[in-house]
């Protein structure tokens, strides 16, 4: 039987939050990564059920979540932290990784580490990413 994917999601911005806000409206399962205790606590108050909190400093405690990672949606507040989630997450999953910036960095810098498509956009409404990408 197969497991169900969860959508895994690096939320640092209020286009990421709104992301997830789409996510919880349309019920679709989704996991949430945080590297501090106060990421994971707004992420809890934005309702998310499922949080990993990732020491991105050690590799060794890079432990492949308890479900199955599908598409990953990685909201960029950070360059070097983005490209560490990137590093992270493309051992956890075969499917498309998206970087969603609203900076010039480098897309063949994240192309380079395993991103399938780097997004630019200047808006907070990513509400194109779910109908068009989710699913």
């Amino acid at each position: 039987m197969d497991q169900q994917e969860f959508i895994l999601v690096s939320a640092p911005n209020k286009t990421g939050e709104g992301f997830i806000r789409q996510l919880i409206r349309q019920g679709l399962p989704f996991a949430a990564m945080a590297n501090n205790k106060g990421e994971k606590q707004r992420l809890d108050s934005l309702g998310v059920k499922n949080i990993i909190l990732i020491d991105t400093t050690e590799q060794a405690k890079w432990k492949i979540p308890e479900f199955v990672v599908g598409k990953v949606f990685l909201f960029e507040q950070s360059m070097n932290l983005c490209c560490r989630y990137i590093q992270i997450c493309r051992s956890w999953t075969i499917k498309p990784i998206y970087v969603i910036t609203h900076t010039s960095n480098p897309r063949l810098v994240y192309k380079g580490l395993g991103a399938t498509y780097v997004i630019h956009t200047t808006s907070e409404d990513v509400s194109f990413l779910v109908q068009s990408h989710v699913g």
